[in-house]
């Protein structure tokens, strides 16, 4: 048994050692900037950490602030009484349920395509699509700047993974006219980049697609909700939702709930539905998840006022910062970076944020581009114009205990 137990742990000792040594996770052991424990969540964005110190939260992606709005909260609470907690399967396994296609219509109606699928993550939404779609000797050109989840779909694909520069239409255009014009080309962007807060230049990107035979993908995670008329997104937002032949999303963002869809014309999505292994061996969206999408897609439309308070907030926001000479990499939207440029001083910036009760997320490379580490905010319809300048005071003591530059104004 010894000699056994022996051979098993100098197997797997190699693994153990490589997650031990890791310097991240060294690092987490002793002490982390992330996954800090919220015990309580009060009205809008305060909330009390462990150990009961208050809180405001500025980086949370709900815009809209709709998790606490009466409607939805009493749709996902009906939802489970009828329905129980989840289906307890895949669609293709268990059947689709009718909560399922009530939220695939209406949202396919409000986005302007045939069709929608609904998945469990709006991470899985993004990976099933590229992973499907793409195959060896195609090619997949992306922005540098897109989300994880579509650089792991790129790479199941086993497609050739083409790069160019972040918003950069020159670097796009001599990729396409370098590829064989009969090689099957996938572009792939997000509407709006959740770090930098920068915009597609999505007519331009239509018009090199359209020249060059290219099929479209386009990731509208922090543009739903955002842009467009009643928030229907980055393509609606430049009228163009026509052009683009696959829009994905997440429901963790302005419909306050969790679980991510694909929108497209209906050929493209049943093709999904039966090529995707993504969607074919995941659980189903819960129902409480599904009707809280729904309720807060309803209230998108009828209540008007949120998408208004959220760019009202951003607007004051984005001045404060720039008064201060904060490099906010000139973000047009309410995800707005913090640029600080050092890693060790992103640190300190940081910590003395949290240190005054307001909580962010430290973002550095390579995670984003060296020399662009930064402090990502994100704005809500729940900040308080106090809030706001509470948090105007914490980054001016930020800046001098980081030793950080401000521009000039």
């Amino acid at each position: 048994m010894l000699k056994s137990f022996n051979r098993l742990f100098e197997k797997t000792k190699p693994i153990a050692d490589r997650c031990r040594g890791d310097a991240a996770t060294k690092l987490r052991l002793k002490f982390s900037p992330y996954y800090h424990v919220i015990e309580t969540q009060g009205e809008g964005m305060e909330m009390t950490e462990r150990g009961g110190r208050p809180t405001v939260m500025m980086c949370s992606n709900e815009y809209l602030g709709l998790s606490r709005h009466p409607d939805v909260q009493r749709a996902a609470q009906e939802a489970i009484d009828k329905w129980g907690t989840s289906p307890c399967g895949s669609r293709l396994a268990n059947g689709t349920r009718a909560y399922h296609l009530e939220l695939e219509e209406e949202l396919a109606a409000f986005l302007g395509k045939e069709a929608c699928h609904v998945s469990v993550a709006g991470y899985m939404a993004q990976l099933s699509v590229l992973s499907a779609i793409a195959q060896r000797k195609d090619a997949i050109i992306v922005d540098k700047s897109i989300h994880a989840s579509l650089w792991d779909g790129a790479r199941l694909s086993g497609a050739d993974i083409e790069r160019f520069t972040h918003q950069d239409m020159a670097s796009l255009r001599a990729l396409l006219e370098e590829l064989e014009p009969a090689q099957a080309k996938v572009v792939v962007i997000d509407g709006v980049y959740s770090m930098e807060g920068h915009i597609a230049n999505l007519p331009e990107i239509c018009e090199l697609c359209d020249q060059h035979g290219a099929f479209l993908v386009l990731d509208d995670c922090h543009g739903f909700g955002v842009l467009g008329r009643e928030g229907r997104g980055t393509a609606d937002h430049f009228g163009l939702a026509d052009r683009v032949e696959l829009i994905t999303g997440s429901f963790s963002k302005s419909l306050a709930s969790t679980g991510g869809y694909i929108a497209g014309d209906r050929a493209f999505v049943e093709f999904l539905r039966s090529s995707s292994q993504q969607i074919i061996f995941s659980a189903a969206l819960a129902p409480a998840a599904t009707a809280t999408a729904l309720a807060s897609l309803r209230v998108m439309q009828r209540e008007p006022e949120h998408i208004a308070k959220l760019w009202e907030n951003t607007r004051y926001y984005q001045a404060m910062l720039q008064a201060l000479g904060l490099d906010i990499w000139e973000s047009p939207t309410p995800a707005v970076p913090i640029v600080i440029g050092d890693k060790e001083r992103c640190y300190f910036f940081w910590k003395s944020l949290m240190d005054q009760g307001f909580f962010t997320v430290m973002s550095i490379s390579p995670g984003v581009p060296a020399g662009k580490d930064m402090i990502r905010t994100a704005i809500s319809s729940l900040h308080t114009r106090e809030q706001l300048d509470r948090f105007g005071d914490a980054l001016k003591i930020a800046i001098k205990k980081s030793g950080y530059r401000p521009m000039a104004a």
